[in-house]
């Protein structure tokens, strides 16, 4: 049964159009009708996060609590438990291979079987900066598709590059409740500022543009 994790706040569902598609899945005939129950969720519903299946009679829906994501907090390395699998797949309902990697006040940063790149985290994608430009996990890589990573990479110039373990290149991590959440790794460069506000921007935007049934 399709998943998702999502925030309602004020102006709507954030990232509507990411989690219809997410809960729609392979069935591109459901996606109006999962956008309209996202939406009637938002005005029926007051703001938090909630857990969200998709099934034949509908969508089922539990509140949440706030997420343990919180900016500067510290990461470890974990290998993946999906590092064998190929490319993005659908968010694994919990309980699933992810709570193993999780503890509380620290973020794993999840990689491949070899150690030497960063697929994702334990809660959010990770992005990284190049100086220029974010940067996204390649779309082979193994790791769950992200809804804030799919808004970024809709709305923001990036490109697709590696994210080496032993690099100092800054990182960002990124989900759907939290937002932008810059954690803290020994050794890497802090993730520029007014990047991390163009991310919070966005998400905001997108939210607000839901509101209003645009796009």
């Amino acid at each position: 049964m399709p998943y998702t994790l999502l925030r309602v706040a004020a102006g709507g569902v954030v990232l509507l159009d990411q989690h219809a598609r997410r809960l729609a899945g392979s069935d591109a005939g459901a996606l109006g009708a999962v956008r309209e129950d996202l939406a009637r969720l938002a005005r029926g519903s007051g703001a938090g996060v909630y857990a969200v299946w998709a099934g034949a009679g509908g969508l089922r829906v539990e509140r949440r609590g706030e997420t343990q994501l919180a900016d500067g907090m510290p990461a470890r390395f974990i290998q993946s438990p999906f590092a064998h699998r190929a490319g993005t797949f659908p968010k694994p309902s919990p309980p699933c291979a992810y709570d193993e990697c999780r503890a509380p006040g620290v973020e794993a940063l999840l990689t491949s079987a070899d150690g030497a790149e960063i697929l994702e985290s334990c809660r959010a994608a990770v992005l990284g900066w190049d100086g220029a430009r974010l940067l996204c996990v390649p779309d082979d890589r193994p790791r769950v598709w992200s809804t804030a990573e799919a808004a970024v990479r809709e709305n923001l110039p990036y490109r697709e590059s590696p994210l080496p373990v032993d690099d100092p290149m800054p990182l960002l991590l990124v989900n759907a409740v939290k937002g932008p959440c810059a954690v803290t790794v020994a050794g890497r460069r802090p993730f520029p500022a007014q990047a991390i506000r163009e991310v919070e921007a966005l998400f905001g935007g997108l939210a607000a543009r839901a509101s209003t049934g645009a796009g």
